[in-house]
């Protein structure tokens, strides 16, 4: 399987939007939580308060695992700003259309800051047409993937 070929796969599992369990860790004190994420440029984006504990802990160690029904992925966190400064304001256009409760409730407070997470190695759990299990590994730094049936 070809690398562009696992990322559309990833893409089509992970849809437009998702609410994905977030972990970091700080001081090998590791936390766990659900955010509500969107995803484009290929990465994952989502929005936080810059007060929270969440927050402060991914500024001081911005490597992050996500998880969503088979599909772990681990990457890079970045304080993109202001949700209301980026450029185009894509995420917020996007937010109130797919989580309009929580873009109408939260996304005009002026400490919600947009986290981008860009993937380096994404594992998925899926099943084949025949429904025989398999894993697909893809390395976002080599540009590589892996299938590997599972027994």
């Amino acid at each position: 399987m070809e690398f562009l070929e696992a990322k559309e796969i990833m893409k089509q599992k992970m849809g437009d939007w998702k609410i994905m369990a977030l972990a970091s860790c700080e001081d090998n004190y590791p936390m766990v939580r659900n955010v509500s994420c969107l995803f484009y440029n290929d990465k994952i984006y989502f929005k936080t308060d810059k007060n929270f504990r969440k927050t402060q802990q991914l500024f001081k160690n911005n490597r992050v695992a996500m998880c969503f029904n088979g599909t772990q992925v681990e990457g890079i966190a970045v304080n993109k700003g202001l949700v209301v400064d980026e450029p185009g304001r894509v995420f917020e256009k996007k937010y109130k259309e797919y989580l309009w409760q929580s873009y109408n409730a939260y996304s005009h407070v002026d400490s919600e800051i947009l986290i981008e997470v860009t993937p380096e190695f994404v594992e998925i759990w899926d099943e084949d047409e025949d429904r025989k299990a398999f894993q697909l590994f893809i390395d976002f730094k080599k540009k590589t993937v892996e299938y590997k049936p599972y027994d």
